[in-house]
């Protein structure tokens, strides 16, 4: 942890009127009147906070510091983040900034920082501005599917008929992306897979399977359709019953009503609401861009053992985007033709990927995780962007006996519609004046992503509607 070193106060401020130099400072940014978050890297003892305070009375401030010592002599209260904490810089921008386009966030650094802190605060920075890149695609995502999560979601509680309970473990805990990397690492799995926990994303079901791999959870949080044909393998060994960990945005198959299911509560107010309403257990994951960041997250929650990941390589090799057998192969080889062979469109599909920059997102959030737990977390099979200490786990999970299952059928009675409960509790807690201005805050972007003022009656219009489609 860096501490202030003897003389930063007077390399960080004017000796003679630092209120002024802030002052001066702000005003030659000309900044955007429109801008709701002001994210300030290492301002020191902080003048510029009650300038932009006073120029922006509407704006929120938060502040990250690339050092520590000035925790007591800061001459604001405005939210703080100090290395060394519990805390990433992500994690506390994420408690901090609600759902906001990127437009209306604004970084300002304090230069003269840069000479006292070096890389530290240039790490500082380059996390917010990562930060920033993953609020705006998950904004944009959210404005594209909002309305297709909160119909999912009521449509899947009609499907829900045995949630699960789990017990925390500290057995090895494996995570599966579709990734080409998996295909090396298979043989391992193969033999390690009775001693520690398989939590494979959707999408590397088909190559699991196809090397005689059955993992304990398979994840799904996708909202979009094509999301389905990675579930389908699910049901097509009838002689094999999977357990999902499930988000209930996510688009599930009809025939998820007879598998167990393990919940997935995205932390906001309204799935919160309504799952408690309806006494379902589930455990609180944040929404992830890619499912095997959710994996990951749940791993942390269901054991404190090692956690390996295979096949979540956030990198194309070649042209090869994902592990074989893949759920989309069906699509490739369906619409090949002489003049657009399964080739060229392999070839197509890497350069879109990888000219869309969402691996490269991925990754930031990957290694931010890793600089946490660097420990704990680890890769193996090769292939991966972000980690380096690739490991084999078949010594690491040496002295595990067979593998006990952690997780248990929730037999609580319950109503038999709960889409229309869940919807009917949702409406309510929409009139409650405790609840209101929160539930429209989140709703209102998923439901009506392009109105700029949302009423509760708009609001309750629609989840009827939905209601109305999937209730019982």
């Amino acid at each position: 942890m860096i501490k202030i070193p003897a003389g930063v106060l007077e390399k960080l401020h004017s000796r003679y009127n630092p209120q002024a130099e802030a002052e001066r400072y702000i005003e030659a940014l000309n900044l955007n009147t429109e801008t709701e978050y002001f994210i300030l890297i290492e301002p020191g003892l902080g003048y510029m906070v009650p300038v932009l305070q006073n120029k922006f009375k509407n704006s929120q401030i938060i502040v990250l510091h690339a050092g520590s010592g000035f925790e007591k002599k800061e001459i604001h209260t405005k939210p703080s983040w100090y290395p060394g904490g519990e805390l990433t810089v992500m994690s506390f921008l994420e408690g901090q900034i609600p759902d906001v386009e990127a437009a209306k966030i604004r970084i300002i650094e304090w230069r003269p920082a840069i000479s006292v802190y070096g890389e530290a605060y240039l790490k500082v920075l380059s996390q917010a501005v990562e930060y920033i890149k993953r609020a705006d695609a998950g904004r944009r995502t959210t404005a594209a599917f909002g309305k297709r999560w909160v119909k999912n979601f009521f449509r899947n509680l009609n499907l829900l008929k045995q949630p699960l309970l789990y017990r925390i473990t500290d057995i090895p805990v494996i995570i599966t992306g579709a990734g080409p990397g998996l295909e090396a690492a298979l043989d391992e799995i193969l033999i390690t897979q009775e001693k520690a926990l398989i939590l494979a994303a959707s999408s590397s079901l088909p190559a699991l399977e196809n090397a005689g791999i059955f993992p304990d959870l398979v994840v799904s949080t996708d909202g979009g359709l094509w999301a389905l044909n990675h579930l389908y393998p699910c049901f097509r060994n009838i002689n094999t019953v999977y357990s999902l960990a499930v988000s209930l945005s996510a688009a599930l198959p009809s025939q998820c009503r007879n598998l167990p299911m393990l919940l997935l509560n995205d932390g906001s107010l309204w799935q919160s609401l309504v799952l408690k309403e309806l006494s379902l257990p589930s455990v609180i994951i944040q929404q992830r861009g890619t499912v095997t960041a959710s994996a990951l997250d749940l791993a942390l929650i269901l054991s404190t053992g090692n956690i390996y990941l295979c096949g979540v390589d956030l990198s194309i090799h070649d042209i090869r985007t994902h592990a074989r057998p893949y759920g989309f192969d069906q699509i490739f080889f369906g619409s090949a033709s002489r003049l657009m062979p399964v080739y060229s469109q392999t070839f197509f599909r890497s350069s879109k990927i990888r000219g869309g920059g969402s691996y490269d997102i991925y990754a930031a959030w990957f290694r931010n995780q890793l600089s946490i737990l660097p420990k704990r977390i680890f890769s193996f099979g090769g292939g991966n962007a972000v980690f380096e200490n690739k490991k084999h786990i078949i010594s690491s999970v040496h002295g595990y006996g067979k593998k006990e299952y952690f997780f248990k059928t929730d037999n609580a009675a319950r109503s038999p519609d709960l889409c229309k409960n869940g919807a009917a509790a949702l409406i309510r807690y929409l009139e409650d004046a405790r609840y209101a201005e929160s539930l429209n805050g989140e709703l209102a972007p998923l439901l009506f992503p392009n109105e700029k003022k949302v009423s509760a009656g708009m609001l309750q219009k629609a989840i009827e509607e939905i209601a109305g489609r999937w209730g019982a």
